[in-house]
């Protein structure tokens, strides 16, 4: 008798691409068809320090009367997810990422970066892609929340872009993500 399924193993860190609101998605059942093939929005994140982690936690309370010591339901009050990584190549686009948007100015022999005004901030789309072909996420209304953190220090310790980027709920009424999985996966 088998223990588990090996199929249904996930390894590796995959891949990251962010795109506006709005970008097509991957359609349901495809781990197939390239991002980019999809919509040339979707664009590859590059390198990461340590890959990606993904969050998912609600918050409840007890219902609770006087005649039972037990609680006779819990009623979920909110939920949060958000997806967290260190950004490891230093561009201009990865800062705009970062900082929820910005402005980019191509010059000769450099580019400029700086930053969104406050209120000015804009929300993006992530997907996420196994290394192995077998899985694909996609998070349909993202922004970046958490403190943008760049150490520079000796040796091969490189400088990464931390990122931490909530997801809110999608205009559309859509679920705020949709996972693809293989069919080894199913059960």
């Amino acid at each position: 008798m088998a223990r588990g399924n090996p199929g249904a193993l996930a390894l590796g860190p995959g891949k990251l691409y962010i795109a506006v609101l709005g970008t097509p998605e991957i359609p349901d059942n495809d781990l197939t068809t390239p991002w980019a093939s999809v919509s040339a929005n979707w664009i590859p994140l590059g390198y990461t320090a340590e890959g990606s982690t993904f969050n998912y936690s609600v918050d409840t309370e007890n219902v609770e009367v006087a005649e039972e010591l037990d609680p006779v339901a819990v009623a979920l009050t909110s939920r949060e997810m958000n997806i967290d990584f260190a950004l490891a190549e230093i561009t201009a686009r990865n800062l705009k990422t970062a900082l929820n948007g910005g402005t980019i100015t191509a010059g000769v022999g450099a580019v400029t970066f700086e930053p969104p005004a406050l209120g000015e901030e804009v929300r993006t789309m992530l997907g996420w892609e196994s290394e192995d072909g077998t899985e694909r996420w996609i998070y349909r209304k993202c922004l970046q929340t958490g403190g943008m953190e760049m150490a520079r220090q000796k040796g091969a310790a490189k400088a990464t872009i931390s990122c931490s980027f909530k997801l809110e709920k999608p205009t559309s009424g859509a679920a705020p993500f949709k996972a693809i999985l293989a069919m080894a996966r199913a059960a």
